[in-house]
């Protein structure tokens, strides 16, 4: 029988890391996903900044920043996922590149930088205490720094059950992956980011709904048909409601005092 994931510990991507490569990046779900992200965060990147990428896994998304000119510090827990991150540096001669092997809650002990923008993408449902990350995110954001915070919402996962009939998970929420699986130890809502924010004083910046429409297609025979309009759609429709909110992640930009 398959046992539930342990909530109280901070999940390691040692052993997914290649199935992550190939199930979360790779195809039109990745696609949408970076598209959504590259969207949001475009209009903050005109100049050279240092970034931090939190929890980074593969550099997928932040890679690209450094290739453009940016200064990255990627961290991850995960040694596989920073071996494939260094691949992926090496075969694209990326420079102004640190991959740091560390914990979210750890990074301090690595750099004294204060970073421009600080990235944190699909990490905190993975955290035994998401709430607290904010806090060591912030102290290493500078005062008018950026923090980029796109999270698993627990509000798809309710859905989505509900297209496949398994109302007794939504009554007795329910929503937590098994072992080995891709479906995380804290999903969230964007309430509850959103109020942690409040709390830091943080200036909302944008908020977008992520994979609005892709996810909730059923059958696995229609997904990949009409990938341009279905981008088009899911880039429309982000930041729109009721569909942002039902976003399989949420994104959020937030600027610091």
């Amino acid at each position: 029988m398959s046992r539930k994931q342990n909530r109280q510990e901070d999940r390691n991507f040692d052993d997914l890391a290649r199935r992550l490569h190939r199930n979360v990046y790779g195809g039109l779900k990745g696609q949408i996903r970076l598209s959504i992200l590259q969207r949001d965060l475009a209009p903050y990147l005109q100049s050279p900044l240092t970034i931090l990428d939190a929890g980074g896994g593969q550099g997928q998304f932040s890679l690209p920043l450094a290739q453009a000119g940016h200064t990255l510090t990627l961290c991850d827990i995960s040694q596989e996922m920073l071996n494939l991150a260094e691949q992926n540096r090496q075969q694209h001669s990326i420079q102004n590149v640190q991959l740091v092997h560390s914990a979210l809650q750890d990074i301090h002990q690595h750099t004294e930088t204060q970073f421009d923008l600080v990235l944190c993408h699909a990490v905190l449902e993975w955290l035994a205490e998401p709430h607290l990350a904010l806090e060591h995110l912030l102290k290493l954001l500078k005062s008018n720094g950026i923090l980029s915070l796109m999270f698993y919402n627990t509000n798809s996962i309710i859905l989505k059950n509900a297209l496949r009939t398994n109302y007794q998970k939504i009554l007795d929420d329910d929503y937590h992956g098994y072992r080995g699986s891709l479906t995380p130890i804290n999903p969230l809502q964007s309430e509850q980011v959103l109020s942690w924010c409040n709390e830091a004083e943080l200036e909302i910046l944008c908020h977008s709904g992520v994979r609005v429409f892709y996810d909730y297609r059923m059958d696995p025979a229609t997904r990949d048909l009409e990938r341009e309009k279905l981008l088009q759609a899911e880039l429309k429709f982000s930041q729109i409601e009721p569909f942002r909110s039902l976003g399989r992640y949420i994104h959020i930009l937030a600027r610091k005092p």
